[in-house]
């Protein structure tokens, strides 16, 4: 009898699939957790993990793969200016090691001292601003140094026409400086060096140069291209030259804009504000901004009920490269989403509603084959730390999570059970009580209300302003769910030369120590012809008539071990001892 053929798309839910393979939804889910997958009546599988269901399921059915109809998905290009277009202000991203000063220079930039508001003076989001440099506007993107947020210093780097790379001048290039610099080659937009600390005594310049240029970045005066400024935050030294330079690379550059075309940008970051509602900081690339309009960003939208500076003063247009804060939208906007001008509410709304079904139909949780394949594999191996994430912006919040799930190994694993912006509140507390999870909250509170259901749940919360703490902590979970590691250590061996008594559970002889040091407590095995008879435990060892806590290869002794069960010792069997340990493992 031939199989029959069903026809599906490249993932199904399983309640549509139970339905095309006439069985009760309940044992295809049965099924799928049998083998490790906990999936409800709507979540969807891929086509192959379905496949394997079916033949795990034994069915005379045949999965086929439905072919693939064209669908047209509206999608942003990238905007041509036109003949019309007008110069706009340069958007540089500043970019370097977690300590090289990059904020500090920053801040002598601005001459505003908010570098001291940052949790142990590591800049933890993207801020924007623009500044006034001999009547020019430059716009800057202050993305953090921390290695945790690759993500957002990766899409820093895509939103810019120059790249700074802060270099201490007394420390040199560093990892991250070396992450910075392929960012803006893959982004390709122009690099300045801006070696900073000069007015520090162990400031090397020339070191620095031959680092930049072993790294395919040959200095100008070298005979390269790459442009070195030397600069001080804490003199300001060097300052209005850099910046200089900032304007004669945007000039080379022809940086433009149209104008008179529909506003749009991007994202760059977004919370939620008592108050205010949904906030988001977004950097318009394009047209004017006005308060009023309404606009679309990825799966939401809303009419523009403050425009601002990104220092709070109101603003009644926005043009190209200014950075600007947005309240009015309907839902939190994610990091990175692109924004459009709309006609109207209901054009925005339509959408906005249109980019969110296609979102849900082109859902990523659909789980792959390789996942529930490895799962299977390692069902009863894998060690899950559940945690729900709570933090005060959505770049924040991406930047955790990434970097948590990068510190899963094949035994054990992080399962983020929850996540979302601002603070801990009683939903997180009770999604934590039923999944066993531990709450972390970045830059987040844990209102007075919310502790109090935490302690009487046993609920743990960990609240961090610094991103490598909590990083830390959760490695440190994950090392404690790691089998410890069995260490053995080989003391010495002893050759049986006389029997003294033997009972069930004790036996006493004596013998020449051939090889090492014997000590007791240890653990031992007795071996005949290299067959290992028993697993014992050495209690006494006797130097004559004394007890002893040692003896050294060469010397006679006696020995007693205890052991489970009746063990035959007989001359010319070897006695090993050694110790065993568990040591706590680190990923």
């Amino acid at each position: 009898m031939s199989a029959r053929v069903i026809e599906i798309d490249e993932s199904i839910t399983v309640g549509a699939l139970a339905e095309l393979l006439s069985l009760p939804v309940s044992k295809l889910i049965t099924e799928l957790f049998k083998n490790g997958v906990l999936a409800t009546v709507n979540e969807k599988i891929d086509f192959d993990t379905a496949q394997i269901i079916v033949g795990e399921l034994g069915l005379e059915v045949e999965l086929e793969k439905k072919k693939a109809t064209e669908v047209v998905v509206a999608q942003r290009e990238k905007h041509v200016v036109s003949d019309k277009a007008e110069t706009r202000p340069p958007v540089v991203a500043v970019m370097g090691h977690v300590d090289h000063g990059k904020t500090s220079l920053l801040d002598a930039i601005r001459t505003a001292e908010i570098v001291k508001g940052e949790a142990g003076g590591i800049t933890q989001h993207i801020s924007a601003y623009q500044i006034k440099h001999k009547d020019r506007s430059i716009t800057f993107l202050d993305t953090p140094g921390h290695e945790a947020f690759a993500a957002l210093r990766e899409h820093g780097a895509s939103l810019t026409d120059v790249v700074v790379v802060v270099i201490a001048a007394d420390d040199g290039i560093k990892p991250q400086t070396l992450e910075a610099i392929r960012f803006a080659r893959k982004a390709g937009v122009k690099m300045i060096i801006a070696a900073n600390k000069v007015d520090k005594p162990e400031a090397d310049i020339n070191r620095l140069k031959q680092q930049l240029a072993e790294n395919e970045l040959l200095p100008e005066d070298w005979g390269g291209d790459t442009i070195i400024m030397p600069v001080s935050a804490k003199s300001k030294e060097g300052l209005p030259e850099l910046l200089d330079m900032i304007l004669l690379v945007a000039d080379v550059e022809e940086l433009k804009a149209d104008i008179d075309v529909p506003a749009q940008g991007l994202i760059i970051e977004s919370h939620m504000e008592q108050g205010r509602g949904p906030v988001a900081i977004a950097l318009v690339e394009h047209g004017v901004l006005k308060p009023g309009s309404f606009i679309l960003v990825g799966n939401t939208y809303g009419k523009i009920r403050n425009l601002e500076a990104t220092d709070g003063k109101p603003l009644k247009t926005a043009g190209p490269s200014t950075p600007v804060v947005i309240t009015g939208l309907k839902n939190l906007p994610e990091f990175g989403d692109e924004f459009t001008a709309q006609a109207n509410e209901k054009a925005a709304r339509q959408q906005a509603q249109a980019s969110a079904q296609l979102a849900r139909e082109g859902s990523l949780t659909a789980m792959s084959s390789g996942e529930l394949l490895r799962i299977i594999s390692r069902s009863n191996e894998l060690q899950e730390l559940n945690i729900i994430v709570k933090a005060d912006v959505q770049g924040s919040l991406t930047s955790v999570i990434d970097s948590l799930k990068t510190m899963d190994t094949d035994e054990v694993a992080v399962r983020i059970v929850g996540s979302g912006i601002g603070p801990v509140n009683e939903n997180d507390l009770h999604m934590a009580a039923t999944s066993n999870a531990i709450i972390y909250g970045f830059h987040v509170s844990l209102p007075a209300s919310s502790k109090v259901l935490a302690a009487r749940d046993k609920v743990p919360v960990r609240l961090y302003s610094i991103i490598y703490e909590l990083i830390d902590d959760v490695k440190n979970e994950l090392e404690s769910l790691l089998s410890p590691e069995i260490v053995e250590t080989e003391l010495g061996r002893l050759v049986v030369k006389g029997i003294f008594k033997i009972t069930k559970n004790e036996v006493i002889c004596g013998g020449e120590v051939t090889k090492g040091k014997l000590t007791v407590p240890a653990l031992a095995r007795v071996v005949r012809d290299k067959n290992v008879l028993a697993e014992v435990e050495v209690v006494i060892l006797k130097r004559g008539p004394q007890e002893t806590k040692e003896v050294v290869e060469g010397e006679m002794c006696g020995l007693s071990f205890k052991s489970t069960k009746r063990v035959e010792v007989q001359e010319g069997d070897h006695i090993e001892l050694f110790t065993r340990e568990a040591k706590t493992r680190t990923l």
